[in-house]
């Protein structure tokens, strides 16, 4: 079982209580959400001002998120969260509830030259193009929990390049990096692949501004703009049920192979369907159009 905690929406909305500057540069609101699968259902909620920091309180959402997948599922859970979310506190609350995580760190003051070196006496090389080398491994790590210590991984992908794609040499060498906690017995190239998959929960997010109209909220008052976005998360996990369900049943014309319906195809083709009040026979009725298919 995937999961997404996140908390990149902005919510822009203007001289209403609680808009404030985001970490994006413009006024809104800043929630955090909590996807689940690959469906992208949305466990877990919380409504927040523009400028708290994505982490403030993320322990105890957290928390929160495992007590209700617990209710849904018993099976393992892995968790995803962005570097604003690299912390000791999240690193102890999945390991005391045995959650999976990957864990994109956050590189604060340390150097590509040095994460080089460590590449180059822990890392395997691939050279994917002339020029361009990309270094991969993990280091492992123990943290402290209570009276026991626990061991995870800080797995890293460094990558070198001496000429761009277009066959420039480049005077200095550039070098990037990034680097990720976790605690899955993978390969590294494994851990990234499924890391950058979160990508798609900006999907998620989008189908929640966008189809829903939740991209302003409508109300001046905090709480009130909380409870409307409860609604519409409420709103989108049922419209994406009746999608999954759609799909089972192949009730619908499918383009082509597909494990999820957007939000946008469940509301035109099953909940806006066409429709025209008759009278006929001294009874009035509703005549619902029906999709044919071929």
């Amino acid at each position: 079982m995937n999961w997404k905690l996140t908390s990149t929406l902005d919510l822009n909305l203007l001289y209403e209580e609680g808009v404030e500057r985001t970490y994006k540069g413009c006024d809104g609101y800043a929630p955090m959400f909590a996807y689940m699968g690959q469906e992208g259902y949305c466990l877990h909620v919380e409504m927040r001002k523009g400028s708290v920091h994505c982490q403030k309180g993320t322990p105890n959402f957290i928390q929160e998120t495992i007590q209700s997948a617990r209710k849904l599922t018993d099976q393992p859970l892995l968790f995803r969260l962005d570097s604003g979310n690299d912390s000791r506190d999240n690193l102890i609350i999945l390991l005391e509830n045995h959650a999976s995580f990957i864990i994109k760190r956050n590189p604060r003051k340390e150097k590509a030259e040095d994460w080089l070196c460590i590449a180059r006496k822990y890392g395997i090389c691939c050279e994917e193009r002339e020029g361009k080398k990309v270094y991969l491994g993990s280091i492992p790590e123990t943290i402290q929990i209570k009276d026991q210590e626990r061991s995870i991984r800080k797995v890293f992908k460094v990558t070198e390049r001496t000429i761009s794609r277009d066959g420039q040499i480049f005077l200095i060498p550039e070098y990037e990096f990034e680097t990720y906690w976790t605690d899955l017995e993978v390969p590294p190239h494994v851990v990234i692949s499924l890391y950058h998959n979160h990508g798609t929960c900006e999907q998620f997010h989008s189908e929640i501004k966008s189809e829903l109209d939740l991209e302003r909220l409508p109300s001046g008052k905090y709480e009130t703009n909380g409870l409307v976005l409860h609604f519409g998360v409420f709103a989108y996990n049922l419209l994406r049920l009746i999608g999954q369900e759609s799909l089972k049943k192949q009730d619908t014309p499918l383009k082509k192979k597909t494990t999820r319906r957007s939000i946008r195809t469940v509301i035109q083709n099953m909940i806006t369907l066409a429709s025209k009040l008759v009278f006929r026979g001294r009874q009035w009725k509703l005549k619902v159009a029906c999709l044919l298919q071929n």
